[in-house]
């Protein structure tokens, strides 16, 4: 299982024109499902994303997680993220779970984000999404579980 955790001034998704999910200062995650993932890799992504420091202390470091902040935690599903491009010049899929796996193990890390944070949105699964984004430093790290 695979997080895209940008550091965010604040990000917001549109399906049709409709904004489905917005937070202010937080996460937006990108999340790709691969095949052999699972509830335990989806609780350790989660507990990845709620701890990892990536936010500045008073002395500009980083060293505070999401939780420190209270920010915002922005859960977007995104099958591309597991593709394979090593070879060649298209992406293959055949790394990426099968959809109902997918959407299964996202909504599971939906609710358990919703479980132990006080600010979760998320986008559609499967949606044509738009995704905005101020990414604040820029900060972008690839978490793998």
């Amino acid at each position: 299982m695979k997080g895209l955790l940008q550091r965010v001034r604040h990000a917001r998704v549109e399906v049709a024109g409709e904004v489905v999910g917005a937070v202010d200062q937080g996460l937006l995650v990108l999340v790709g499902v691969e095949p052999g993932d699972d509830q335990a890799k989806a609780d350790k992504l989660l507990h990845k994303l709620l701890n990892y420091r990536v936010f500045n202390d008073a002395e500009g470091r980083m060293n505070c997680s999401l939780q420190d902040v209270g920010g915002g935690l922005l859960l977007v599903s995104q099958f591309t993220l597991a593709a394979d491009t090593r070879k060649g010049l298209r992406p293959g899929f055949s790394t990426a779970a099968a959809p109902a796996l997918a959407e299964e193990l996202f909504n599971y890390l939906l609710e358990r984000a919703r479980a132990s944070h006080p600010q979760v949105a998320s986008g559609r699964f499967g949606a044509d999404m738009q995704v905005h984004l101020v990414n604040d430093g820029p900060v972008t790290l690839l978490l793998e579980v």
